[in-house]
């Protein structure tokens, strides 16, 4: 694969169709990797991709799936994943991924065939207008009208998916603007704007950290680079300050260090919501701060929290938005990071004990407890101690929604940055797809989804792209036959009256063989280690299908 660090140069103006422009103009902006369901609407560009063998096409079974690959891509790289969907029915499905993408700020852009412009506004078939459905969905959408100005408004859907907050922009394309010829020249490679602190805001900083007392840092947001995670690292270390992860971005920060006191989600540790509570100071690095970090904004009370709030992020827009901080510092990540690991710490500040008490209640809530009496099936917290274990220090786990990832967020520590694919909008089918993403731009390197059975059965047809790219991953379905969240929710507030919870799936094991794919059934917590191993060793897609105590809601949670 070409790298993408050095793409092609822009070339010289010269005769070609819009579609080649297109796909002349990505390959200058460093793309090197496209998602895709192919349609009639966006012909001229899948003809032009022929003539780019180092653009690796992978085509799912599914617009929704396409998207939510694009967007993991995004999340790994910090570089705009891409996807392409046909109109109508294409664009509807992909919306999920746009989502995912807006809220877990993740660079992505969602090209969209559209009607040709002659038959504009007229409901034409599977017209729809692009601009008023992704408003509140993107950060910028556009229709290109006109050949000569797609390296014009390529470069900006670039520019605007990478600077600031990152997020998905969405480009609908007329297949009569891509069929036209035009004379036109690519634009360079763009370039993120991203903002950078003033040394007033690190002194401020540290005049705000010398007066606390029992201070905490809450850390979130996305493309954290190793070097960025490193400086955030070297700040804790130096100030011996406590650092907790906001929602599904526990792989900043090293769960192993000695100041990782843990993740602010659903299944929060107690005591650490406590000592949010108890909190004089927290500094919230790259993190919105939103509800579930928040706990529905109970931890932090808004418009200005009890506690004094230093609120370090790359939107302005975001900064006073809902907390007004007593210290606001707009910063990119790395920029911000870098100006706190610049930072002079003082030689015993008076909180240590307080962050090795953190610490200490984050070990006690992370040792596996033992299983309620009359427990059945697979216990999912030794599953998820036992791949804690013997899963490299750079394997990539995904997942996507329902009360199955209690257990992974709560037992897995994570290592490195970019090795936890979680989509913070809470999208269910997202761990899947995003593990294929995942296996394509790293493979050699450990990937393992966990889905409940309602969350892989949103996307179980990627087993066959999985296969046919011949993609290793190994995805663990906890099967207990039902929606386990929403019956959470609905137990305690209904309690006996089931509804619409009840879930009856096929056999997984069978559905997977059928596609080509390792399966095997696991139904004895003394069974998962080995078959686990036979599943790496497949050197394949593997789907290993755990039956789970449907009883157990949540580690601390069990029906009566």
């Amino acid at each position: 694969m070409t790298d993408p660090a050095a793409p092609a140069a822009p070339s010289t103006s010269r005769l070609r169709s819009g579609g080649r422009i297109l796909v002349d103009g990505l390959r200058a902006h460093g793309v090197e990797r496209v998602f895709c369901v192919p349609g009639e609407s966006y012909l001229d560009v899948l003809d032009a991709l022929v003539d780019h063998p180092q653009i690796d096409v992978i085509v799912t079974k599914h617009e929704g799936a396409a998207a939510n690959m694009a967007e993991a891509d995004g999340k790994l790289t910090g570089r705009p994943g891409i996807c392409f969907v046909t109109r109508g029915p294409g664009a509807t499905h992909a919306s999920c991924g746009a989502h995912i993408a807006q809220q877990d700020s993740t660079p992505m852009i969602l090209f969209i065939g559209q009607v040709a412009r002659e038959q504009r506004g007229r409901e034409a078939f599977q017209e729809v207008e692009y601009r008023q459905m992704f408003a509140p969905l993107a950060k910028w959408v556009e229709e290109i009208d006109d050949v000569k100005r797609i390296p014009e408004i390529l470069g900006r859907a670039f520019t605007v998916a990478t600077s600031g907050r990152p997020g998905p922009v969405v480009l609908s394309l007329p297949e009569d603007v891509l069929g036209e010829m035009a004379e036109v020249a690519d634009l360079a490679r763009y370039q993120p704007v991203l903002p950078a602190p003033s040394p007033a805001s690190g002194a401020a900083l540290s005049g705000l950290l010398a007066r606390a007392e029992r201070p905490l840092v809450i850390v979130g947001g996305a493309n954290w680079s190793a070097q960025a995670a490193a400086d955030l690292r070297q700040f804790a270390q130096a100030w011996k300050l406590p650092v907790a992860a906001a929602f599904r971005r526990q792989d900043i920060f090293d769960n192993r260090h000695p100041n990782y006191v843990g993740h602010m989600s659903l299944g929060i540790n107690p005591a650490l919501a406590q000592r949010v509570q108890d909190a004089d100071l927290v500094l919230a690095v790259g993190t919105r701060l939103g509800d579930p970090t928040t706990d529905s904004y109970t931890h932090l009370v808004p418009p200005r929290s009890r506690q004094a709030l230093v609120h370090m992020h790359v939107d302005a827009n975001e900064l006073g938005r809902v907390y007004q901080p007593a210290l606001a510092i707009q910063a990119s990540i790395p920029a911000g990071a870098a100006l706190l690991a610049s930072l002079s710490a003082p030689a015993a500040p008076p909180w240590q004990d307080w962050t090795q008490a953190a610490r200490q209640d984050y070990a006690r809530f992370t040792t596996l407890p033992a299983r309620a009496a009359g427990a059945s099936g697979v216990d999912l917290g030794a599953v998820v101690s036992h791949l804690n274990q013997v899963l490299p220090d750079d394997a990539i786990i995904t997942n996507g929604a329902g009360n199955y990832t209690i257990w992974v967020h709560r037992f897995y520590q994570y290592r490195q940055p970019r090795t936890e694919l979680a989509p913070t909008c809470g999208a269910m089918g997202y761990g899947f797809p995003a593990a294929i993403a995942a296996a394509r731009r790293h493979p050699g390197r450990s990937v393992v989804c966990f889905a409940g059975d309602g969350c892989f059965l949103m996307y179980p047809q990627e087993l066959a792209t999985a296969v046919q790219y011949g993609i290793p991953l190994v995805v663990i379905v906890c099967n207990n036959g039902m929606y386990g969240t929403i019956r959470m929710h609905q137990e305690k507030r209904f309690p006996g009256r089931i509804s619409a919870t009840d879930l009856a799936g096929p056999d997984f094991v069978s559905l997977a063989r059928s596609f080509g794919a390792w399966g095997e059934r696991v139904e004895t917590t003394e069974g998962f280690a080995a078959a686990f191993a036979r599943a790496v060793a497949a050197r394949k897609p593997a789907l290993l299908e755990l039956r789970v105590d449907p009883r157990q809601l949540t580690p601390g949670m069990r029906l009566a």
